[in-house]
């Protein structure tokens, strides 16, 4: 079992943001289901994602940086799985942070790109293969 069961996180306008995670989790194979004020993707032995609408609106952006998220990085399975996603999402409204390339200040093979909604939240798309495994597209 995994260790983390769902992830959640609230948001400024629930409409808006599904817009923008929608072509992103359908991307990574995620199904979705609509709940009462939020919508979760799940897919089988994944980790759930939710999107709740904000009990308390104007609270946000969050600012990256401060004191709470950081970013939520997607594993893919390749490089060119990055780039289609990153486009995809860029496609839905988020804002470029840093395009698609290599990071080798993490690693070699750390192929990555980030991007960022208007509630602060930030994504990273990361094709970052074993040591012994060829890159991938």
């Amino acid at each position: 079992m995994p260790v983390f069961d769902h992830l959640g996180i609230s948001v400024e306008n629930l409409d808006r943001s599904i817009a923008q995670f929608g072509p992103i989790m359908a991307g990574l194979g995620f199904e979705r289901t609509d709940g009462d004020g939020s919508v979760s993707w799940y897919r089988e032995g994944e980790v759930e994602f939710i999107i709740f609408q904000a009990r308390e609106t104007g609270s946000g952006p969050h600012v990256h940086g401060r004191v709470g998220w950081q970013h939520l990085a997607f594993s893919v399975d390749s490089r060119d799985d990055v780039d289609g996603l990153h486009a995809a999402a860029v496609d839905a409204g988020w804002t470029v942070v840093r395009d698609p390339k290599l990071y080798p200040r993490f690693n070699d093979r750390y192929y990555a790109s980030f991007l960022e909604d208007e509630n602060g939240i930030r994504i990273e798309f990361v094709f970052n293969p074993p040591k012994d495994a060829a890159p991938a597209g």
